[in-house]
Formats: C-alpha cells, sequence, structure tokens
C-alpha cells in the first residue's frame, strides 16, 4: 500500500472502530468476540483497501464485511473448540421487565445466526429489506422470511422467559 492510500486507510479504520465495534457486539453478544470480528474485519480491509475504497458507499461494504465475517465463523475450525466442558452459566437477570436490554440480548442470542444478523441490521440498523439482502448476498423474500422466523423465535424465547419468571413467583 503506499504511503497515501495507508494513511486513509487509517483515517477510516480510526474514525469507524466504534460503530464496527458497536455493530459486532450486537451480533456477537460478547465483547471479546466483537472485538476479534472487528479485528478480522479491518484486516480483510486492509488487504482489499485498493477495491473497497472505490466503493460507492464504502460504510455499507465495510458493514457487510463485518456481518458475513460473522455468519461464516461458525464454519471455521477453532469455533468447535471449547475451554469449558460445560458451557459456563449465564449472569443472572435483573428484574426490569421483557423490554430490559439483558432480556433481550440472552434471546436474540438463541436465535440462529443469519436470522440474529438479519434482525439487528432490519431493526437496530434500520436498513430497508433489499440492503440487508445485499449485504447477506440472498432474495429480499429470504430476508421477509429470516425476519419473520426470527421475530417468531424472539417472541417464543421472550415469552419462555415470562412464564419462568411468573411460575417461580406463584
Amino acid at each position: 500500500m503506499r504511503d497515501a492510500s495507508e494513511q486513509e486507510y487509517v483515517d477510516y479504520v480510526t474514525a469507524r472502530i466504534p460503530a464496527l465495534r458497536r455493530l459486532a457486539y450486537l451480533l456477537a453478544g460478547d465483547e471479546h468476540r466483537a472485538d476479534d470480528l472487528v479485528q478480522q474485519t479491518i484486516t480483510t480491509l486492509y488487504v482489499k483497501w485498493r477495491h473497497a475504497r472505490a466503493a460507492d458507499r464504502l460504510d455499507a461494504y465495510v458493514r457487510t464485511m463485518l456481518v458475513r465475517t460473522y455468519i461464516n465463523e461458525r464454519r471455521l475450525a477453532w469455533t468447535r473448540v471449547r475451554l469449558f466442558r460445560d458451557t459456563p452459566e449465564p449472569p443472572p437477570f435483573e428484574d426490569g421487565g421483557v423490554e430490559d436490554r439483558q432480556v433481550v440480548r440472552a434471546a436474540l442470542s438463541r436465535v440462529p445466526r443469519r436470522q440474529q444478523a438479519v434482525l439487528v441490521l432490519r431493526f437496530y440498523y434500520d436498513l430497508p429489506v433489499d440492503e440487508v439482502a445485499g449485504m447477506l448476498g440472498c432474495s429480499s423474500g429470504t430476508v421477509k422470511s429470516q425476519t419473520s422466523r426470527g421475530l417468531a423465535t424472539l417472541r417464543r424465547l421472550l415469552g419462555e422467559r415470562e412464564l419462568a419468571g411468573f411460575s417461580a413467583t406463584t
């Protein structure tokens, strides 16, 4: 990379890391995994910088890279390595209703990855169906069905949480 091009890359990445990290955290639900996703994305961006900076909408291009990195992460061998025999207990939920961030985050983490990505892009980033379809490399109909299934799963999971809380108090 030439010096001017490299400085352009550094300036862009420096300015965009907070937004990329927010998106990665929403997808992964874990700060450390979010950092790994961002690192992997900006490393790939560095390699493809000459092509990427020619994109009409660079932010959308980089968001697409991050989302696809997240979705494809499960295919990598290292994701099957477990440090613990059993999954550590999740942090206890604070009482605050279904709208509590921890409850929604926990439910969202149980939704399949592709549906999770669709829900985050559609409802947190407020992206239109066609743009999400372009980012994920699928049809608009697929995005709509993934949205519907993801919301149904979230409703079911949040309903289970509500019922679990109800049965524990009665």
